[in-house]
């Protein structure tokens, strides 16, 4: 049962983790990365178009990161070209993402609601925590799909680049004084300009992860896990290792939500808000001592 359960939060916990480790690049750059639910749902359609008409996960996993980075660099050249305002631009790219997704859903696949099964990597296991949580092939199940063992590597990837590469102390520059960066001959717009498009290549391939574990695709399918990944990055502090292990944290309670289902122990209603209940009573406790990067949301470079 504790190998289930343990395995059971990987598989829910990966989407999450790809979106917190792009969100977290394009925060430490300045830039507001309220697009994480957009990015996921377009990586999400994009990944089973291209699986289903090529016959290949993979190809589905590049066509996500290819629609991840058409949506980050409309929302880098709204924001930093134009200099919209951040918050209203990541409001307009997700709602973008919901309208284009319905519509070439129907475009595509004659449905408004679902795409036809598509190839995956799994046997059909689940990100929801469905069919496959047996404890005999829990844990070694999981390395059925590749995009598991990546989605635990993007975090540490992530901290490695922002912590130990130039680019890495060039994006944290340009999120804490892109003037000073600038005046050290910084390019603070080609900078953020590569941040967002990161941010949308990762949360994108959370968004492949779903699509192809569940071998279709459904509309509105990134159900809110951009903005629990959001979540997760503030209760992390902008730190991508604390990020993961927040991820994890809501994963474990979605997962318990899904057990206890299960067993009827209490109503349905309630068991459904626990992992939003968690959320809201992580934030009130930590995201107040939380230090944001100094440029975040500053439209001017």
């Amino acid at each position: 049962m504790i190998m289930a359960f343990l395995a059971q939060t990987i598989r829910i916990a990966i989407p999450y983790l790809f979106a917190a480790a792009g969100g977290t690049v394009a925060e430490r750059s300045g830039i507001i990365s309220l697009t994480l639910e957009g990015f996921m749902l377009t990586g999400a359609f994009t990944a089973a178009l291209g699986s289903w008409y090529s016959g290949s996960p993979w190809v589905g996993v590049l066509c996500a990161v290819a629609g991840g980075l058409v949506f980050g660099m409309i929302h880098a050249v709204a924001t930093i070209r134009f200099r919209a305002n951040q918050v209203v631009c990541g409001v307009a790219i997700n709602l973008l993402a919901i309208g284009v997704t319905r519509f070439f859903l129907e475009l595509a696949f004659d449905s408004a609601s679902n795409s036809p099964r598509v190839p995956g990597f799994s046997a059909g296991v689940g990100a929801n925590g469905g069919a496959g949580t047996g404890s005999g092939s829990a844990l070694p199940g999981l390395l059925h799909n590749p995009l598991i063992p990546i989605g635990l590597l993007a975090i540490p990837l992530v901290a490695w680049v922002l912590y130990r590469t130039p680019f890495g102390l060039r994006v944290r520059a340009v999120g804490e004084h892109p003037e000073a960066a600038a005046t050290l001959g910084v390019p603070v717009h080609r900078v953020r300009y590569m941040a967002v498009a990161v941010s949308g290549a990762l949360a994108a391939t959370g968004g492949a992860y779903l699509a192809l574990d569940q071998h279709q695709f459904t509309d509105g399918m990134s159900a809110g896990r951009g903005f629990i990944a959001l979540a997760a990055m503030i209760l992390g502090g902008w730190d991508p290792m604390r990020a993961g292990m927040a991820c994890l944290l809501f994963a474990a309670a979605e997962a318990l939500q899904i057990d206890l289902q299960g067993t009827q122990a209490l109503a349905s209603q309630f068991v459904q808000m626990i992992p939003y209940v968690l959320t809201i009573v992580a934030l009130m406790g930590l995201v107040g001592k939380a230090v944001p990067p100094a440029a975040l949301g500053k439209e001017e470079a």
